[in-house]
């Protein structure tokens, strides 16, 4: 039982230290919303969305104004579109785009399809129609799930998103690309992830669900910069009881906010979801480690330990920890991230390497906007590799900003913040790429 005076201790989190609930996601199944025509499908979207959504940012924002935690974002993940769509997947993009914009919310996702073995008809569409759907809508996000552990990596639908990324950049170019955030590409995605780009609602989840994001990379690094000097062994267990603090008041704001929109309390994940405010960055708990900056020796070794003693302080905080949970490293996002960007000592390689450890993987980095669609598809395979053979969640956002070279800089405003542009190697790739067909997935994926 969670008491309202257990979160008196976090007031100065909340006020100094950046704390806040990042979002509260709304599941929705949209599988009862299949019909004859993707027209009256969409039309029965809109209905189901509005009508199950239409409080949850009234919700929200009493919750916000009781306990006197910042809600950030009030959002939506529905079931993967290509799995009630058919060969015309803009009406429902639409349909959910207006559906979005009528209850309130700041994103809707889940304009996606799950094609990590292969793909169907509606599936193919449904990825042709990406460039389109993203230029014409607002608040509609996506992600589309080429490989997993146990079924290895689907090059074909790889070689596809690296074009989508690319189109979707041309066609948005009056703003640097910006269509291309709201793609995620990913190996083993997860049913219940409150996070946009990438948040969808598995066909495991109920009709209805509440999902909680919390995030705290300022009352992290608060906390570490009190203990200089000390051993590894107290520098984990400071962040394991950090975490399992912020995890504590994600925990009474789930469970409250479940039960006021009538339906069932999912999960928390607790993410160290930075935000281009100075104090609020995960680059900048590493550099309270002991890093000049991130990308710098010991880099890797710092995030999987930060990564490891957060899941291990939420989940002692609440017997509901899922979604991705741990400590992102989106570039444009974090302050940090971004000075070391520009430094040089930060570079997509190292972010490679550092990706293997924490939650998620190359997440809002700009690159030169003459970058080939195979490159970007090598890049997308990489990381699927990385997320197989480790049985753990990897994904791509990637942006192609039209017209940018390496060293520039691109501004998409709010929490998307500012990236610089990074260098991208550009050695050929093109056969390697255009092979098609599947890489097997690893040996011990058997078993069961």
């Amino acid at each position: 039982m969670i008491e309202i005076n257990e979160i008196m201790q976090t007031m100065q989190m909340i006020h100094e230290q950046h704390f806040d609930i990042r979002t509260i996601t709304m599941g929705i199944s949209l599988l009862s919303c299949k019909k004859n025509t993707d027209r009256e499908t969409a039309e029965a979207v809109y209905e189901k969305v509005t009508r199950s959504a239409g409080k949850l940012v009234a919700v929200g924002e009493t919750l916000e104004a009781e306990l006197g935690v910042p809600i950030v974002n009030k959002r939506i993940s529905v079931t993967p579109v290509s799995m009630i769509s058919g060969s015309d997947p803009m009406a429902i993009a639409l349909a959910l785009d207006e559906a979005a914009k009528q209850v309130g919310v700041n994103f809707i996702g889940g304009f996606g399809a799950l094609m990590h073995k292969g793909s169907t008809i509606a599936e193919e569409c449904l990825l042709e129609s990406m460039p389109e759907v993203f230029q014409k809508t607002e608040r509609l996000c996506g992600s589309v799930n080429v490989g997993s552990t146990r079924s290895g990596i689907n090059m074909d639908a790889v070689r596809k998103m690296g074009h989508i990324i690319k189109k979707t950049a041309e066609l948005t170019a009056d703003t640097d690309g910006f269509g291309c955030a709201k793609i995620v590409v990913f190996a083993n995605a997860v049913e219940d992830n409150p996070f946009m780009a990438g948040a969808f609602h598995g066909v495991g989840e109920p009709e209805c669900v509440v999902n909680v994001g919390v995030s705290g990379p300022g009352v992290v690094q608060r906390a570490l910069s009190e203990i200089h000097g000390q051993p590894f062994d107290v520098l984990a267990e400071t962040i394991k009881r950090t975490a399992f603090k912020i995890t504590r008041v994600g925990e009474l704001v789930a469970q409250e906010a479940a039960k006021r929109l009538g339906v069932p309390f999912g999960i928390v994940d607790l993410s160290l979801a930075p935000t281009p405010a100075r104090g609020d960055s995960v680059a900048y708990i590493l550099k309270e480690m002991g890093l000049e900056m991130a990308g710098a020796p010991g880099t890797t070794a710092a995030l999987a330990m930060l990564n490891d003693m957060v899941k291990k302080g939420g989940v002692m905080a609440s017997s509901h920890v899922g979604g991705l949970s741990g400590a992102f490293i989106p570039v444009s996002e974090d302050i940090g991230m971004i000075e070391a960007a520009q430094a040089g000592c930060l570079t997509i390689e190292k972010m490679e390497a550092m990706t293997c450890v924490c939650s998620v993987g190359l997440d809002m980095i700009a690159i030169p906007g003459d970058t080939s669609a195979n490159t970007i598809a090598g890049i997308i395979a990489d990381e699927a590799a990385i997320g197989m053979v480790n049985n753990k969640t990897t994904a791509v956002r990637l942006i192609p900003a039209p017209g940018k070279v390496a060293g520039d800089t691109v501004n998409f405003g709010g929490l998307f913040g500012f990236a610089p542009i990074m260098k991208v190697n550009s050695a050929n790739n093109d056969e390697f790429v255009e092979r098609g067909g599947r890489i097997p997935p690893p040996l011990h994926s058997l078993r069961n």
